[in-house]
């Protein structure tokens, strides 16, 4: 059984979203979820991008965890 997990990383613009989304999904056993962003209102210093629903077989935790780090570290969030 795997784990599904809600990943947020605020203000991150959508590009980057979709990069971690990109190299997450080349994992064995993983797969994501671009979260649109749910206000109703436009906000400019606010990602189109609500967060990601990462699901991972507990084989691939170690490995996704890394990648989340790198870009904790990267963008400082």
């Amino acid at each position: 059984m795997g784990t599904k997990e809600k990943i947020e990383f605020h203000n991150l613009p959508l590009a980057v979203y979709r990069e971690i989304a990109a190299h997450l999904s080349q994992l064995d056993g993983v797969t994501v979820e671009l979260i649109a962003q749910s206000s109703p209102e436009f906000e400019y210093t606010q990602s189109q991008i609500d967060g990601l629903w990462v699901k991972y077989a507990q084989h691939s935790a170690k490995q996704v965890e890394q990648i989340l780090d790198f870009y904790r570290e990267r963008y400082e969030v």
